[in-house]
This record gives structure tokens, C-alpha cells and sequence, in this order.
């Protein structure tokens, strides 16, 4: 007979511990969070019952250290532990320490993860198994030599794997034999990093296939079910970005073939909860075996849109000894879910993670048809400690079309301002007619790149009104001398004898600057005349919206100062303005572009030149890592080092000069 857990600890930060109180709260379960410096404000510390402090921001300080996590849950009294995903949800170690400390793993047995955990291991479970295996070699000699002669017996392109790896950390594809030694050594140094190893496996590389992943579910009584499956092939950096389930254009008896792999996969190891079976899905219908993820997957929530479960319900039942909530037979598709994932990031500098302060957030309201799953509140700081994911996007609908326009929607209601996002290229995504034919695959981005990234025409003839009659009525609300409107003083209009009333304006975009003449009809009517453009506008600000009509048509905007600048939310795009002040003809100091400055805050991984090396277009010239990403910082231009001013182990600012460059100079 099951007995319930009264008090869980969640060893786990952000929007999955979140998601998990939720839950825990809602079975009457009392919940321990576990905090790091970092995070002593954070909102699954508030949501919890109780929390605990762990350690220092770096998570080797705190959250991967598996016997404060143990000390913490034993002296709150915590008889079991979820471990959500990342950190230590897939560590075999961690699931045996719990084991030896009477605390029950919320997650399979320590076996299983040891297993899977391996790829070069799970793949020879899986053949002995019969579930289907990519071309490829997972021994255990490690020679650099016997790797790169596997690779070039498999022909390329081929694609090197850490070992222990996931989420796409050591990880390189791999295309010519001359690109191979280069790209082994980046990919042992991020899967050391990551993963405190650096063994890795080589596998062939197929051109376009699709990422398609199966939930499976076992339980302690021999019971097993496969929750269908998840459509995972747009990714950028080998990571997710958008999901959904259920897959697209998957046959009821390829979904069965797959499902059954699955759990076989899972019956194979003896496995006991929730995991994830992921397969690469080739153009011609075959599919194969990648990895087994040995936890919950980031993107659970559409496989609970499209069947009416909770998952995490599901794994808390399982390790408390119950019986699986439903059969095989029970369980069926309803509709279609797709979850985006809102990170701080700058798609348009290779996704490059962005940290800052959310000075704004508005997210989308909540109903049966959006779900928003996130672990942060306004004000609250992206670090560059952690992930820089800030929320799940989540949305469902009858089908995949009415489920599109329900995702676009959202996101266009998704107002983030004081860190750069991926909104903005999400909402493109979302709307590209061949994401919406269903044409996937896994390099989905890389071949719509173009239409994907393209400068998108902005509505420039209403956006530029709005933000100047934000700017006046700004300043009619915040300037009025006094409150008495009889007051001549009252008004600030511009008003002059005999003349009409004129503001000027400046403001500038990214892309241009926009000089503007307001001629102020009445209180509250303006022309406002700026390019080839002459608008009539009336409106007023509440709060931070705007009502506006232009030459007729009506329409609201969300406007967000910043501390030198503005930013409009439209249902149709998002612009920053800046206001440009008098020139006073101060001299401003000049870039003189031969500085190498830090992208974000981080850690120097490794400085391969010296003062005084010359140095090649294109070559790797510093390599840091921030938010669980390693960067390589390369030289423009043909130069000269003139000066280095950090040290592999450093820990930099962004925006920091690191070294100094001299460029080659060119003979005419």
C-alpha cells in the first residue's frame, strides 16, 4: 500500500522547482527548497514552505553538491528529493547517496541512470535489446588516432558525442577530416567541463533528420506506458528551443513502432519513472536510437497539454510505491501543444546568452489554452551563473493550425525589457510558412536562416507617432508646474502669439534617426510630419499604455522606459527608441576597434596567444564560458597581440577589454 510523502526537497532552482511546488502543494505535500547565493531572493524560495542555504552561486559550490543537498534534506525532515532537471537529476552517485540515507529519489534507480548515462553503454543495452542504433563507434579505447580512423571509416559528416554528455554540451559536428582534430579537442574540453569527463563516441550524421522523443512512464510494479511523442527538431547550438507533441505527421503505426522501442529501451534497464527516449527520425521513416534522458524532460508540459496529466503528480505517486495512474489503453492524444522556450539571448549574434536585470516583464495571461512556466518575477536578475532560460511558453489547441495561432498570439503578448530575448525571432518562427507546413528537421534554423534572420519591415509610420505622443503627454503629465488648471502656468504646450504651437523631436532606432515636427492642433490633436510621412494622431496614457488613433485607425501600445531610452510593445512588433539630446559639442572618445572585449560576464577557459604573436583571420585567440556555453573569441583580421591582460581562470566583466590587437596593415 502507498504511503504519501508529507515533505519533499526540491534540489533544483528557476522555473522546474516551480513547477514542482506546485504540484507537491497541491497533493498537500510540504516543500524545502535549496538556495545559492545567488538565488536568496528567488521565486521557488518564496513558493516554498521552507528553504535552505546551500552554498555559493557557482553551482559546484551549491547545487551539485550532492551531500549539502543531503544534509539539507535530512535536517528538515524531507523524506524524499526531486531532483527536476540538470544539476544532479541525472547523476547515479546522488540517486545511491539518497538510497544510503533512507531518502527516496524522486527518479529511477541508481543502475539505470549509470546505463543510460553512458551513451557508449546504453547503445550496446539497446542493441542487445533490438531497439534500432545509428552507424557508429561507442568503445572504450579513447585514442584520438582509433576516434578520427572510425570517423573516416563512417565517411563524414559525422558528429563526435561526449559520452556523458546532454543538452548539447560536447557536442561538434564534424565535416571534413581536416576539421577533426580541432573540433575533438573543443568538444573534450566542454564535456570535461561539464561533465568531469571527457570520453566521447562518433556517430554517423544524418543530413536532415528530425529530433522525435518519447515519454515513457514504469512504475515499481512491472507496469509501463509511453505517453507518445514530442517533436523536438528546431534547435540551435544542439538545444531545444521549440517543442511539440504531438509530433506532426507521424502515422498511428509508425507512433506504436516507436512507442514500443521505448519501452523496451526502458524495460531493458529495469527503469522506475519518468524518462525520455529520444530518436532521430530519418527522411525515409527509419528511425534510431540517440539517448535516454533519465529524468523530466524541459518540454513535459506539451506531452501533459495533449493527455490531462501531470507528470510530476505521476512521478511522486511512483516513488511512493503506487501503481501507475493509467494503462496503455487509457491513455490518448487530445488536441496539439507546443512550448517555447523564452531565453535571454541575442539570436542575432549566434544565440550568445545576454544577462541583465528584468526591469519589465508582462507575460501573456494564463487560461486553458496558455500556460506559462517560469521561475523568475519583474526585477529579478539573469545571471551568468546558471541557464538563461527565463520562462516556458506553453500553449494548446484543438489542432497543430489553431494551436500556431494560439502560440504567435501569446508570444506577441510576451513583453520582456533590460535583457536582450529570443521573442522576436520566436514570433518569426512561429509564423514561417514552412515551420507551419511542417517541413522539421534539425537544422531547421540553419536552412531557413535567411528568412528567419532578415530584417523585418517594421511598421515604422505608427511606431514613430506613438512614441512621440508618448513623449509629449510624458511631459505634460511630469512637467506641469502646478496642479491648478486655471492656472496660465499649467499648460505646456508650446503655445506662441500669432504662430502655430511646434514641438521637435529627435529619436533614433537601431537602424535610423527620425527628426520630427508636432504641430499641436488642439490639446489633444498633433500632425506630426517625419520622412516622407504626415500623420494626424490624438490619444492619451494610462499608466504605461497608450490609446492612440492615427489617420483613423486606433490601436494600443505597452511603452517601457529605460534609463536613457524607451521601448513600444505593439501586437505587430517591438521597437527601442532613444531620444537624441542637443549636441553641446562635447568630444566623445573614440573606438579605435583594435580591442577584444568580453561578450558577457564569464569564465577565460583558455588564452591561446601570447604578446606579440601574429595571428591570422579567424583564428580562436581566447575561448570563455558563461551560462553554460563556451565562446570562442577569434581575430577579425590578419594582426599583431600587442598586450593580454587576463589569465586562463579568470573571472571577467563583459564588455572588458581582454587583450589588445593590432591589425596588419594593408599596402595600397
Amino acid at each position: 500500500m502507498m504511503t504519501m510523502f508529507t515533505r519533499i526537497l526540491i534540489a533544483n532552482r528557476g522555473e522546474i522547482a516551480c513547477r514542482v511546488i506546485k504540484t507537491a502543494q497541491r497533493l498537500g505535500i510540504r516543500t524545502v527548497a535549496i538556495y545559492s547565493d545567488a538565488d536568496k531572493n528567488a521565486l521557488h524560495v518564496l513558493m516554498a514552505d521552507e528553504a535552505i542555504h546551500i552554498g555559493g552561486s557557482a553551482p559546484a559550490a551549491s547545487y551539485l553538491d550532492m551531500h549539502k543537498v543531503i544534509e539539507a534534506a535530512l535536517q528538515t525532515g524531507a523524506e524524499a528529493i526531486h531532483p527536476g532537471y540538470g544539476f544532479l537529476s541525472e547523476s547515479a552517485e546522488f540517486s545511491a547517496l539518497c538510497a544510503e540515507n533512507d531518502i527516496v529519489f524522486i527518479g529511477p534507480p541508481a543502475q539505470a541512470i549509470d546505463i543510460m548515462g553512458s551513451k557508449s553503454a546504453a547503445k550496446q543495452a539497446m542493441e542487445a535489446a533490438g531497439v534500432p542504433l545509428l552507424p557508429g563507434y561507442h568503445g572504450d579505447d579513447q585514442n584520438a588516432v582509433l576516434l578520427k580512423r572510425a570517423a573516416d571509416d563512417l565517411g563524414y559528416p559525422v558528429l563526435l558525442k561526449a559520452v556523458a554528455g546532454g543538452g548539447g554540451k560536447g557536442m561538434r559536428q564534424v565535416h571534413t577530416a581536416a576539421d577533426f582534430d580541432e573540433a575533438l579537442e573543443a568538444a573534450r574540453r566542454e564535456s570535461m567541463s561539464s561533465f568531469g569527463s571527457d570520453d566521447m563516441l562518433v556517430e554517423k550524421f544524418l543530413q536532415q533528420p528530425r529530433h522525435v522523443e518519447v515519454q515513457v512512464f514504469c512504475d515499481t510494479h512491472r507496469n509501463g506506458v509511453y505517453l507518445f511523442e514530442r517533436d523536438c527538431s528546431v534547435q540551435r547550438r544542439h538545444q531545444k528551443i521549440i517543442e511539440e507533441a504531438p509530433a506532426p505527421g507521424i502515422s498511428e503505426s509508425l507512433r506504436a513502432n516507436m512507442g514500443e522501442a521505448a519501452l523496451r529501451a526502458a524495460e531493458t534497464v529495469n527503469y522506475v519513472g519518468a524518462g525520455t527516449v529520444e530518436f532521430l527520425l530519418d527522411t525515409d521513416g527509419d528511425f534510431y536510437f540517440m539517448e535516454m534522458n533519465t529524468r523530466l524532460q524541459v518540454e513535459h508540459p506539451v506531452t501533459e497539454m495533449i493527455t490531462g496529466t501531470d507528470l510530476v503528480e505521476w512521478q511522486i505517486i511512483v516513488a511512493a510505491g503506487g501503481v501507475l495512474p493509467a494503462s496503455q489503453d487509457q491513455l490518448s492524444i487530445n488536441g496539439h501543444s507546443f512550448e517555447a522556450r523564452i531565453y535571454a539571448e541575442d539570436p542575432n549574434n549566434e544565440f550568445l546568452p545576454a544577462a541583465g536585470k528584468l526591469n519589465w516583464l508582462q507575460q501573456p495571461d494564463e487560461t486553458r489554452h496558455v500556460r506559462v512556466d517560469t521561475g523568475v518575477v519583474q526585477g529579478d536578475e539573469v545571471g551568468v551563473f546558471y541557464d538563461p532560460m527565463i520562462a516556458k511558453l506553453i500553449v494548446w489547441d484543438e489542432n497543430r493550425e489553431r494551436a500556431l495561432q494560439r502560440l504567435s498570439q501569446a508570444l506577441a503578448a510576451y513583453r520582456i525589457k533590460g535583457v536582450t530575448t529570443n521573442i522576436a525571432f520566436l514570433r518569426r518562427l512561429t509564423n514561417n510558412l514552412e515551420f507551419r507546413a511542417e517541413a522539421l528537421s534539425t537544422d531547421f534554423i540553419d536552412r531557413h536562416r535567411e528568412a528567419l534572420f532578415h530584417e523585418t519591415h517594421l511598421p515604422i509610420e505608427s511606431l514613430v507617432p506613438l512614441a512621440s505622443l508618448y513623449l509629449l503627454l510624458k511631459q505634460r503629465q511630469e512637467n506641469a508646474p502646478t496642479s491648478d488648471i486655471s492656472s496660465p502656468w499649467h499648460a505646456l504646450d508650446h503655445w506662441r502669439p500669432n504662430t502655430p504651437r511646434i514641438h521637435r523631436l529627435s529619436l533614433t532606432t537601431v537602424a535610423e534617426t527620425w527628426a520630427i515636427s508636432v504641430e499641436e492642433v488642439t490639446d489633444n490633436e498633433y500632425v506630426m510630419t517625419f520622412g516622407e510621412y504626415t500623420r494626424s494622431v490624438t490619444g492619451h496614457l494610462d499608466g504605461n499604455e497608450i490609446n492612440a488613433t492615427i489617420d483613423g485607425h486606433r490601436q494600443t501600445a505597452v511603452i517601457i522606459p529605460g534609463k536613457t531610452d524607451f521601448s513600444i510593445f505593439t501586437d505587430l512588433a517591438t521597437m527601442d527608441f532613444s531620444v537624441i539630446e542637443p549636441d553641446l559639442g562635447e568630444d566623445e572618445t573614440q573606438e579605435d576597434g583594435t580591442g577584444f572585449k568580453a561578450p558577457m560576464n564569464g569564465t577565460i577557459v583558455d588564452i591561446l596567444v601570447s604578446t606579440g604573436d601574429l595571428v591570422t583571420r579567424g583564428e580562436t585567440i581566447i575561448i570563455m564560458e558563461a551560462m553554460k556555453m563556451e565562446h570562442a573569441i577569434k581575430a577579425p583580421v590578419d594582426g599583431t597581440v600587442t598586450d593580454v591582460y587576463f589569465c586562463k581562470g579568470d573571472l571577467v566583466d563583459g564588455g572588458i577589454d581582454l587583450i589588445s590587437f593590432e591589425p596588419t596593415e594593408i599596402e595600397a
